[in-house]
């Protein structure tokens, strides 16, 4: 826990709740169906211009439908 101490802590109010909820239905309007946690941390992001590194294609789905920006970098493990 003493090593978590040293990053900063995002906490989502109701706004980052309600625009979750946003992201999530335009993004199954085109298609593209998101679970709610994936929808809040993706919102999360948007609001505080972070970059999330994930290997979870789920996020990538969001990205080509939002402002939601990922880590392009090489690969992790190889």
């Amino acid at each position: 826990m003493d090593r978590f101490a040293a990053l900063p802590l995002v906490v989502p109010d109701r706004e980052d709740h309600v625009a979750a909820a946003g992201l999530r239905n335009s993004c199954r309007k085109k298609g593209v169906q998101i679970g709610t946690i994936d929808a809040l941390l993706a919102q999360l992001c948007i609001r505080y211009e972070l970059v999330l590194l994930t290997t979870d294609e789920d996020f990538h789905h969001i990205a080509r439908h939002s402002e939601l920006r990922l880590w392009e970098g090489t690969a992790l493990n190889g």
